[in-house]
C-alpha cells in the first residue's frame, strides 16, 4: 500500500511538472510573438526627428521636374543622378558616407544632384507600400522647396527593411517639422498624387540597360543605390568618386 501511494504521488508530480513545462513553453512562445510584433512595429506612433539634417546654402534651389528633383546652384559644372529607395539599407549607408561631401559640393556651386526616388522595395515593408508612400511624400516636399530636408530626415531615421515603415500621418507630421506650411502637402501625401508617375518612371528605370549593374554570379539588373554621371554608372564604393566627378 505504501509503495502504491508513493507511485501515485510520483505520477502526480510528473503530471504537475509536465503541465508546468507546457505553461512555461507557451508563455515563452507568446512572449516571443509579442516581442516580434512589437519589434516589427517599432515605428508605430513614432515622431520622425527632423533634426538639423541639412545645411543648404541660401541660394541652393530645389526643383521638381516630374518625378526627378534637382538640388543645386545655377551654373554648377558637374551633375550626378542618384537613384535610391527610402527603405533600402545600402542607400542609407550611402547617405551616411557621402551626405556631407555631396552637400558641401552643392553649397560650393560645384555640383547639382538629380534625385530619383524609386519604389524598388515597395513590397518589403510590413505592411507593403512604404517605399511608394515615402517617395510620393518627398515629391510633395519638393513642391514646398523642402525636398532635401525631408529626404535627409527619412534616411537619418530609416526604418528596417521587412518591418513597418512610416504611415502617411507620420510623413505629414515630418513635413510640418521641416517647415512645410502649405496644406497642399498633406493633400498630396494622402492622395498619393505622384504614385502613378513614380511607378511608371520606375518601370522605365528598371528596364534601362544603361542602369543595369553586374551583381556577380551571372546576375545583373537595376539596384539601389545607383549613381550616374554623364550618363555612365559611377562606382560610388571608390572613396574618391565624388572628387573625380567634380574635378
Amino acid at each position: 500500500m505504501v509503495a502504491q501511494a508513493r507511485g501515485a504521488s510520483g505520477d502526480r508530480r510528473k503530471w504537475i511538472i509536465g503541465i508546468g513545462a507546457v505553461v512555461v513553453v507557451a508563455a515563452l512562445v507568446i512572449g516571443g510573438v509579442i516581442w516580434t510584433i512589437a519589434d516589427r512595429n517599432s515605428t508605430e506612433g513614432q515622431i520622425i526627428d527632423a533634426g538639423k539634417t541639412s545645411s543648404l546654402a541660401g541660394d541652393v534651389t530645389q526643383k521638381r521636374d516630374g518625378v526627378v528633383v534637382t538640388v543645386g546652384k545655377a551654373g554648377a559644372k558637374a551633375s550626378i543622378d542618384v537613384y535610391a529607395d527610402f527603405l533600402c539599407p545600402i542607400c542609407g549607408e550611402f547617405e551616411k558616407q557621402y551626405k556631407s561631401q555631396i552637400e558641401q559640393a552643392i553649397n560650393d556651386g560645384k555640383l547639382q544632384v538629380r534625385y530619383h526616388m524609386v519604389p524598388l522595395l515597395n513590397q518589403r515593408s510590413s505592411p507593403p507600400g512604404y517605399s511608394l508612400d515615402s517617395a510620393n511624400a518627398a515629391l510633395a516636399a519638393a513642391d514646398a522647396g523642402k525636398f532635401l530636408q525631408f529626404h535627409d530626415a527619412l534616411f537619418a531615421n530609416q526604418p528596417e527593411e521587412g518591418k513597418r515603415g512610416y504611415d502617411k500621418a507620420q510623413l505629414i507630421e515630418l513635413g510640418k517639422n521641416v517647415g512645410i506650411t502649405d496644406p497642399a502637402f498633406a493633400r498630396t501625401v494622402n492622395a498619393g498624387t505622384y504614385d502613378e508617375q513614380l511607378n511608371s518612371a520606375f518601370q522605365q528605370i528598371e528596364n534601362d540597360p544603361k542602369l543595369a549593374q553586374d551583381f556577380g554570379g551571372g546576375q545583373s539588373g537595376f539596384g539601389t543605390p545607383t549613381v550616374t554621371a554623364n550618363g555612365a554608372i559611377v562606382s560610388w564604393q571608390d572613396p574618391s568618386w565624388l572628387a573625380k566627378v567634380t574635378g
